[in-house]
């Protein structure tokens, strides 16, 4: 099965980033960081998601990435489909924290479910037709609206349209430049319909 094993994040300073994510989340080698001054302005095209179990855990892991420099987007609370928050890094990425659950069933904790690369595109079906034929298996799909592709790495890579993720996520949809991130797995080096550019994960 394809996997998806890492993501990498292109950034002013990668040793203040890599300081920000080892407090804030704790992620490990599926999350790297590497310099770059490539221009970008407004929304980057994705999100990523930390997927917990209870709500408390979804207020730890925003209160910690806040005390870490993080700042509020959209502040944790709960909705139709369960509990949950989006934050901005310092160096500009938007990470939705999230809880399907309401209510807590015990004490929070640190431990992150899924940890999700929720890609906004132009034309969800044509990047699934793309994806597809790159070798990525659909798991779960609803029309134009989203696709979530099973693979076997420690990140999950879905598409939601563009304008569609950057409503969730609390931000405005324009913005041009680079996206300042790349996919890392074994699907080879390649650049999606949408600019997102895939490279070889060696290690």
């Amino acid at each position: 099965m394809a996997s998806l094993t890492r993501v990498t994040l292109e950034v002013d300073d990668p040793t203040a980033a890599e300081r920000f994510y080892s407090e804030a989340f704790g992620l490990g080698p599926e999350l790297r960081v590497r310099a770059s001054e490539a221009p970008t302005t407004g929304f980057r095209g994705f999100t990523l998601s930390l997927t917990v179990a209870q709500p408390s855990t979804v207020n730890s892991l925003v209160d910690s990435a806040l005390a870490a420099g993080a700042t509020t987007v959209k502040p944790a609370s709960k909705s139709l489909w369960g509990y949950g928050g989006v934050v901005r890094s310092p160096d500009g990425t938007l990470w939705k924290i999230a809880s399907s659950a309401k209510k807590d069933k015990g004490p929070a904790t640190r431990e992150i479910d899924r940890f999700v690369l929720l890609l906004g595109v132009e034309d969800v079906l044509e990047t699934k037709r793309f994806y597809v034929g790159q070798g990525l298996k659909v798991g779960k799909s609803f029309g134009r609206k989203y696709v979530e592709f099973d693979t076997s790495g420690p990140v999950t890579l879905a598409l939601y349209g563009r304008r569609a993720l950057a409503k969730d996520a609390g931000v405005d949809p324009d913005g041009t430049g680079s996206h300042r991130i790349a996919l890392g797995g074994d699907l080879g080096t390649f650049t999606d319909p949408d600019g997102f550019e895939w490279e070889k994960a060696s290690d």
